[in-house]
């Protein structure tokens, strides 16, 4: 059994400043490259296990020799024995150091090391008397030194912007952060299983694009010298994912950054990741049921449950997704049925007396939208799929069946949220440049989001696209849900900021 270990934590520099802490670990370092055990020359250090992997082993460790690196997060003791946490991506272990395991030099060099230092360790797998499981040194190595100093540990990091801004130091002093940002990859990779084992094909698509389509949003705008032409980074794959079902894909998806220059809130930041799937002989049907088993198996993958809550909310995702056509849902929830309301004038007599604001260039289906948006949108706390759009705000969507002034899309509300918009895609390509007609005239309006005309898309639809449907679903936004974030910036490692001006300090 190892000594006990000490219950003060000892760091002799946390009373100088910032700047004095520095010069301190600085000097120290000076002083090792001078007695040629400089760290940064260090390039290679061959680790055995991790934290966890001798925690959840120990009954086959106990005794064995084992080598572990990472992060100096602790200290306590200082006489001829000591106590430290090692923290590698796995969590932290105590590491148990004697003068008389290590010898009387490295003993004292080991006591010189600061928090945060990163350092490899081998050693024999203990259990303290207290049961604490613990590695007994034999050895160790400086692999890199600290010379800023950590928070102060027993504060944390709380400050968000800090956290926002030097994610790192988010990352190595709020552990429980690293686990969100793995359950977003467990998402991630859940998701490209699944549709992996349903023979879609992943690919890749082009972010500068010559026309910024497939979805409306305000673009961002750079140059290409060697061309001499503007570009604009994407605001959705959709168009070209679409090119490649005309080529006979069939069935292709794309997870990737897109980027739309819009405001910043809890749920928009200018970039971010979005999945975009296209199937060939289905419809929104069937895009409503391949997306409710997308988002319940990511859900069971990252909680475990189809219980969870989000911001304080209670969501059940054990029953099947509610389903509610848009115009039953402005009946429900405005006590409006716009089939009754005959023409565009009656619509914007109504928005009016509920003083609603219509734009210039609007017609009957923008107002429709306007009521679901005032009066519906932030009631729809568990999963809905709201269905049936009008055409006017639905450009690329094929027309619902008797009905030429609604599409075949839906929308994914849960929370009182948008999560996912899907379509039964339009491949009428003279319909899409009527569509792309009317989008110019709310350009000319003054509509600046409005989608633009792509020539090349509306030739790859005269070549023939089979019925298909797409969906487009915000890999953001969904691990918000599935980790109980309150901002997206909590689930983007590296959000935009504005950059912090050096005069104002």
């Amino acid at each position: 059994m190892a000594e006990e270990k000490h219950s003060a934590e000892t760091d002799s520099n946390t009373t100088l400043s910032v700047s004095d802490q520095m010069a301190v670990r600085l000097a120290k370092l000076t002083r090792l490259q001078q007695e040629n055990q400089d760290p940064f020359e260090v390039v290679r250090f061959e680790v055995t296990h991790h934290a966890a992997d001798i925690k959840q082993q120990f009954t086959e460790l106990e005794g064995q020799t084992v080598t572990v690196a990472g992060r100096l997060m602790s200290r306590r003791g200082m006489g001829k024995v000591s106590f430290c946490d090692l923290q590698d991506r796995s969590g932290s272990i105590q590491i148990f150091s004697k003068i008389d395991l290590l010898g009387e030099d490295r003993y004292k060099l080991w006591q010189t090391l600061d928090l945060g230092d990163w350092v490899g360790v081998t050693g024999e797998v203990i259990k303290t008397q207290r049961g604490e499981i613990s590695l007994r040194s034999h050895s160790f190595e400086l692999l890199a030194k600290c010379v800023r100093p950590l928070p102060e540990k027993f504060h944390g990091l709380k400050d968000t912007d800090t956290r926002y801004r030097q994610r790192y130091l988010d990352l190595i002093m709020n552990p429980e952060v690293k686990k969100q940002f793995e359950a977003r990859s467990l998402i991630i990779t859940t998701i490209r299983r699944i549709l992996n084992e349903k023979a879609f094909m992943e690919v890749e698509t082009p972010i500068l694009n010559v026309i910024p389509g497939g979805a409306a949003a305000r673009p961002f705008i750079t140059h290409h010298n060697a061309l001499d032409i503007d570009l604009y980074l994407r605001i959705a794959p959709e168009l070209y994912l679409k090119r490649l079902i005309v080529g006979g894909l069939e069935r292709v998806y794309e997870i990737g950054r897109t980027f739309r220059n819009e405001g910043i809130d809890v749920k928009h930041n200018p970039e971010f990741t979005i999945l975009e799937l296209y199937q060939a002989y289905t419809d929104y049907q069937g895009m409503m049921d391949l997306t409710e088993y997308l988002i319940k198996s990511c859900c069971e993958a990252v909680n475990g449950t189809l219980e969870i809550s989000w911001n304080g909310q209670a969501l059940d995702l054990t029953q099947p997704f509610r389903r509610l056509s848009m115009r039953a849902a402005v009946l429900q929830y405005a006590d409006v049925d716009f089939d009754l309301i005959a023409d565009d004038q009656a619509a914007f007599a109504l928005a009016e007396e509920r003083q609603l604001e219509v734009q210039p260039g609007w017609h009957k289906g923008d107002v429709f939208n306007l009521f679901f948006e005032t009066y519906v949108e932030d009631k729809l706390i568990q999963p809905t799929f709201i269905y049936d759009y009008p055409i006017e705000i639905s450009p690329l969507t094929k027309k619902k069946p008797g009905r030429p002034d609604l599409t075949e899309r839906f929308e994914l509300f849960i929370n009182g949220g948008e999560l996912a918009n899907a379509y039964s895609e339009l491949n009428d390509p003279v319909d899409q440049r009527a569509r792309f007609a009317a989008q110019a005239a709310k350009r000319d309006a003054g509509d600046d989001e409005a989608n633009r005309l792509d020539e090349d898309f509306c030739v790859a639809l005269e070549y023939g696209m089979p019925p298909t449907g797409g969906m487009g679903m915000g890999i953001d936004r969904l691990t918000m849900m599935l980790t109980d974030a309150a901002s997206i910036r909590d689930v983007l490692l590296f959000p935009t900021m504005k950059p912090i001006d050096p005069a104002a300090n």
